[in-house]
């Protein structure tokens, strides 16, 4: 068994640390991201018909909202990804 890296008085490593944040931030992000991709406004067919998307509504029918809602899922989207390389860093190199 490899030392622990740079641990602290308690004896747990601050990798574990950094590991439980990314962690808590991956199932944050992931349900975030769930959220906003089931707001988005159905474009006609496929799934979005089956959760209601197929019908007309003025809840959100604003482009700019729709436009904001699309660059912070990119936004989400991207954190999400980062936090998935960085656990995959943390994995191999630990």
């Amino acid at each position: 068994m490899t030392p622990p890296i740079f641990p602290n008085d308690e004896g747990v490593p601050r990798v574990e640390y950094v590991r439980w944040f990314l962690n808590t931030l991956l199932v944050l992000t992931s349900c975030f991201l769930v959220l906003l991709i089931l707001m988005h406004k159905g474009r006609g067919g496929g799934m979005s018909d089956m959760f209601g998307g197929g019908m007309s509504s003025s809840l959100g029918g604003s482009s700019v909202a729709e436009k904001n809602l699309s660059r912070i899922t990119i936004a989400i989207a991207l954190i999400w990804a980062a936090v998935v390389v960085g656990l995959g860093v943390l994995t191999r190199f630990s």
